[in-house]
């Protein structure tokens, strides 16, 4: 059975860091894991997603400031955060399709089969 635990979200300043988590099990190759996050009155949007043979993808609104990336011996996904922004303010879920790589839609919701509870990170200006 897949399970996903994200940790690591917290309350930040404007322009500082933050890592998050997702301690990952239950799968393996192929699969696309990937970041989604829901803001207060928002739809759930993708954030950033990372397959078995390494392809990333990122939204236009955190290229350039968050990078994803796994550690495979700790079968852990990471989400660093940095010059963090008070739109970042959301539940931030690690989501995996444990069944294929990350395609051209990896930011829709409806691929992935398992989703984590969600932490949250709060970026205050």
């Amino acid at each position: 059975q897949v399970q996903l635990v994200e940790s690591g979200g917290g309350s930040v300043q404007s322009g500082e860091s933050l890592r998050l988590s997702c301690s990952a099990s239950g799968y393996s190759s192929p699969y696309c894991m990937a970041w989604f996050r829901q803001g207060p009155g928002k739809e759930r949007e993708g954030v950033a997603s990372l397959d078995s043979d390494g392809s990333t993808n990122y939204a236009a609104s955190v290229k350039g400031r968050f990078t994803i990336s796994q550690d495979h011996a700790k079968n852990t996904l990471y989400l660093e955060m940095n010059s963090l922004k008070p739109e970042d303010t959301a539940l931030y879920y690690c989501a995996v399709d444990p069944n294929d790589e990350c395609s051209g839609a990896w930011f829709v919701t409806g691929w992935y089969k398992a989703w984590g509870q969600g932490t949250q990170v709060t970026v205050a200006s």
